[in-house]
């Protein structure tokens, strides 16, 4: 039950001539008497909410940043007419700051018999399941008075999934990936590529790549073309631990790492290779393996939607013995982790050896813009130590990169904006040098 401004507004004129009046209890209850009657009326006369029936349909995914529209269907089998006002409740996360008000509330008049169709456009902030909450009614009587409220409850779920920004990056590391294949006018030989074709030779050529065979048979020079290897195996392992938690900009890296993740399995399926996701820390988060090329990023979206950071030290023995084995034959193994000195000396470079010595390893990180910004200060004294504490910091990173590729690894370390195209790049310069 619900008392409403009407009633109010009413009990606060009826007050006015009593108080100038006739002061007393009898002329309060002279007033308030019938308003109470006629709310009570009202209220009788109100559609009850039990008696509803409220079904969903609508939107079950959306990318983070986009908007979602879940129906809720409202039926009426009563016999009297439902005046109401209907909230939809989500949880926070599921709108923009300041517009969930104006988001979640309805106002719907529904025939005895008849049913209406309400929307609900949701906004999320964040990725993960948003779970629809209770539904709040309020269903009025004619007079406006006073109401009956109940709630219902109407599962729906609503999976965010990863915005995949840096697919506007596609398209350029695609075109570079059909020079790799030969089929532009760039045609590249690197050591372990794979024969493809033959065509006449042209001034320029590399006299190495002659076919000497062909040239006699057809009596002119032919030479053999190359593309890289096909049907290789790449394994993206995503760090979940206490490291992926740390903001910059305004996501954690873990979702920056993902972007980079989700544009690394489009470029590499579209080259022919076979592309797995394993999410670790101390244990496993997610896993998706022997997919087909066209279910893998729609997995790998799936899967990381859920994902968030860890606030544990990644186990990086069992991450390591994880890979191995997910991956039993020479593979390109991507860590998506961080650079941070401690975590790497004391958890990943005792069990390293043991992943160089089977596969290719490339180690990519979010480095912080501001670091960067930090090395630049100057002018007051707290600003020469921030530049100090930004140059040290970038000085520990580098020196353990330096250890890393020593050990054989190929190391990636760029912002959030340039991390995925970066790792695109490196993975188009192995294919090229045939270290896949």
């Amino acid at each position: 039950m619900a008392l409403t401004g009407r009633a109010a507004l009413l009990a606060a004129l009826g007050s006015i001539p009593v108080g100038i009046l006739e002061p007393s209890w009898t002329g309060m209850l002279a007033v308030n008497g019938p308003l109470a009657l006629a709310c009570a009326i009202d209220y009788a006369l109100a559609t009850p909410v039990r008696g509803l029936r409220l079904t969903r349909s609508g939107d079950t995914a959306v990318r983070l940043g986009d908007t979602a529209d879940v129906h809720l269907t409202i039926t009426n089998a009563g016999g009297r007419p439902l005046r109401a006002k209907v909230r939809d409740a989500w949880p926070p996360s599921s709108w923009q700051p300041g517009t969930e008000t104006a988001a979640s509330r309805h106002s719907v008049t529904v025939p005895a018999g008849e049913r209406r169709r309400v929307t609900t456009r949701l906004r999320p902030t964040r990725r993960g399941d948003r779970r629809a909450a209770k539904v709040t009614v309020r269903s009025y009587g004619p007079l406006g008075l006073l109401a009956r409220q109940g709630h219902h409850t109407v599962p729906w779920t609503v999976r965010v999934l990863p915005p995949f920004t840096s697919r506007k990056h596609l398209p350029s590391r695609l075109a570079r990936l059909r020079e790799l294949d030969g089929r532009t006018s760039v045609l590249t030989r690197g050591e372990g590529t794979e024969f493809d074709s033959l065509r006449d030779y042209v001034p320029g050529d590399d006299t190495r790549s002659i076919d000497w065979r062909a040239t006699a048979r057809q009596q002119k020079v032919a030479i053999r073309t190359w593309r890289p290897e096909r049907d290789r195996h790449i394994l993206i392992c995503l760090d979940t631990g206490r490291t992926s938690a740390g903001r910059v900009g305004d996501a954690p890296r873990l979702d920056s790492a993902m972007d980079a993740a989700l544009l690394l399995a489009a470029l590499a399926t579209r080259a022919g290779d076979r592309v797995d996701l394993l999410a670790h820390d101390r244990r496993t988060r997610a896993q998706v393996q022997g997919r087909a090329a066209a279910d893998v990023l729609p997995s790998f979206v799936n899967a990381m939607a859920t994902l968030e950071p860890e606030l544990v030290e990644t186990d990086s023995r069992a991450m390591v013995s994880t890979i191995l084995r997910s991956a039993p034959r020479r593979s390109l193994v991507v860590l998506l982790t961080s650079l941070d000195t401690a975590p790497v000396e004391e958890g990943l470079l005792p069990v390293l050896p043991q992943l160089t010595a089977r596969h290719t390893v490339v180690l990519a990180s979010v480095a912080d813009p501001h670091v960067a910004e930090m090395t630049r200060s100057r002018g007051t004294i707290d600003a020469v130590y921030e530049a100090a504490a930004g140059t040290q910091s970038q000085t520990q990173r580098r020196r353990t990169a330096d250890h890393l590729t020593r050990l054989g690894v190929t190391v990636v370390d760029a912002t959030p904006d340039t991390l995925a195209p970066a790792l695109a790049d490196t993975y188009l310069a192995l294919k090229a040098a045939g270290r896949l």
